[in-house]
């Protein structure tokens, strides 16, 4: 249900059967918003206004449908306000200490929220999940504080790959890799072939080069050192760091040159018209495609590089917290509960691209062979991790940005930039 964008992380996603998951620079909220019903601040004990980072065009045309719905069912009313996903990632801090909060947020569950919680600016909602029995545990614990209160609702949650087009791998001979040895393989091919491999958007997006780093620590020093170094208990400037961009600086030269210049949206467009390879995003870049070239999509796992590291996978999950100052809980509530049940969470799907997995056991998925796959691949994973600032923090974000951004450009400048990320994590972790 994300949009980017866990990633951040700013995607377009959905999934669920465990959480996932992204992030850029400051602007003026009036110049991005985009409201669909009602104003941006709560009207007393009214209506629920929702603050929407799910701005694509299919995502927000489903979120829509689902306020119509339930405001038609006559147990509240709610209003709908769609912000374009960076500005509403940079604008969050400041709805959540306003006087006049918005009341409800979609957004990610895990540290994320956590730390919100940890200000006490989100409301408890463990009232609302008193009748979500049916969910995970996984789910009900990615959602409860420190404090042991629930704080977050999923929605969904999706999976990251590497995804390409069936007709063009066809076309160019080539099959999916296993290993990483088969990965710089098969981009070798692709690029004696005149095609860039690997798509990448930093444009405006620049969070997506977090899941490189995200797969890399995961696959060659495992999923616990990731979330000890994203929660600072390890080192940026760790031999071990290092070892992940030794091994991506392998990667670098299969890089679309041009993707450097524009957000994901354009490297999705790269990618469904053969002008790249492939392109390591997760499920929400679906939002943006045609509906016919859905069909024609498929992915393979990042590839393993060490097979004694426990297999983990990126997994977010997305859903909705509300504003501790809301002045109509009662509503919050209800919609909350309304969100969380099967028919929203179906009917989500259904009008969005359908490349997730609701978080309501109950919910149908699509059956198409694409989700099946993604299903399964999760359920292989020892281990699941969200995404970079959804493990860590939004604030720690913009140091991956640019720690990571910066290596794409001067790979032979590890030692340097791994000490400047180093410090520049410190000031966030020491606040």
């Amino acid at each position: 249900m994300s949009d980017f964008d866990p990633g951040r992380r700013r995607f377009l996603g959905h999934l669920g059967l465990a959480g996932l998951g992204a992030l850029g620079a400051s602007s003026f909220l009036s110049a991005c918003a985009s409201s669909a019903s009602g104003p941006t601040t709560s009207g007393g004990s009214g209506a629920v206004t929702i603050q929407s980072n799910l701005s694509s065009p299919q995502a927000k045309a489903a979120m829509e449908k689902l306020i119509e719905t339930f405001n038609a069912q006559g147990k509240g009313t709610a209003s709908l306000n769609t912000i374009a996903s960076e500005t509403f990632r940079t604008q969050l801090p400041t709805y959540l200490t306003s006087a006049n909060p918005p009341d409800l947020y979609t957004w990610y569950a895990g540290s994320v929220a956590n730390d919100y919680a940890s200000k006490d600016l989100l409301l408890d909602v463990s009232d609302v999940w008193k009748s979500l029995g049916d969910y995970p545990e996984s789910l009900r614990t990615l959602s409860t504080a420190a404090s042991g209160k629930q704080v977050f609702v999923p929605m969904n949650n999706y999976w990251w790959g590497f995804f390409y087009r069936k007709s063009n791998f066809a076309k160019w001979g080539v099959q999916e890799p296993k290993t990483w040895a088969d990965f710089l393989a098969l981009c070798e091919t692709l690029k004696s072939k005149g095609v860039p491999p690997i798509g990448i958007g930093l444009g405006d997006t620049p969070w997506v080069a977090s899941a490189w780093f995200d797969y890399l620590n995961i696959r060659i020093n495992g999923a616990p050192f990731h979330r000890e170094l994203l929660a600072g208990k390890q080192r940026f400037d760790d031999p071990k760091v290092k070892a992940v961009f030794t091994r991506w600086r392998e990667a670098l030269p299969y890089f679309d040159p041009k993707g450097k210049a524009y957000p994901f949206q354009e490297a999705t467009t790269a990618l469904l018209a053969g002008k790249t390879g492939m392109f390591l995003i997760g499920t929400f870049f679906a939002d943006a495609a045609p509906k016919d070239a859905l069909g024609d999509l498929d992915f393979f796992r990042f590839p393993i590089i060490d097979p004694a590291v426990p297999l983990a996978e990126e997994a977010p999950t997305d859903g909705f917290f509300a504003s501790a100052k809301t002045a109509n809980p009662t509503g919050t509530k209800a919609l909350l509960t309304y969100l969380s049940g099967v028919e929203a969470q179906e009917a989500y799907v259904k009008a969005s691209s359908g490349i997730v997995l609701p978080a309501n056991p109950r919910a149908k998925a699509s059956d198409s062979p694409l989700v099946a796959k993604g299903k399964a691949m999760l359920g292989e994973a020892k281990e699941l991790t969200q995404f970079f600032n959804r493990d860590s923090s939004d604030a720690l974000q913009p140091t991956a940005d640019t720690a990571l951004t910066k290596f794409i450009d001067k790979p032979d400048q590890i030692d340097a930039i791994l000490r400047e990320w180093q410090a520049g994590a410190e000031k966030v972790f020491k606040g």
